[in-house]
């Protein structure tokens, strides 16, 4: 009986560059945040109230797209692109 070893060694189809650039310009996921979260993570952003909830889509790769006063604003843009929308957990 021959015994297998559990170091054998796999080779991936894609590179890590390649890897990170599936889904670009074909899925988008809508992220809730804080309007004080917008200013600070994108400063170039128009400034906007502080406590404001803010709807975002986000590109595959985490770039966002667009923002948004709600999620149907950002479903519906993504629609407009085309976009396939997949839920985050």
């Amino acid at each position: 009986m021959e015994m297998k070893t559990a170091t054998e060694t796999k080779e991936f189809p894609l590179t890590p560059e390649q890897f990170g650039h599936l889904g670009d310009g074909l899925i988008a996921y809508v992220r809730s945040m804080r309007s004080e979260d917008v200013n600070r993570l994108y400063p170039q952003a128009p400034q906007i109230a502080p406590g404001l909830t803010i709807f975002a889509l986000f590109g595959a790769d985490g770039a966002p797209i667009v923002l948004a006063d709600s999620e149907e604003g950002c479903i519906g843009n993504a629609r407009e692109n085309h976009l396939q929308m997949v839920s985050l957990h």
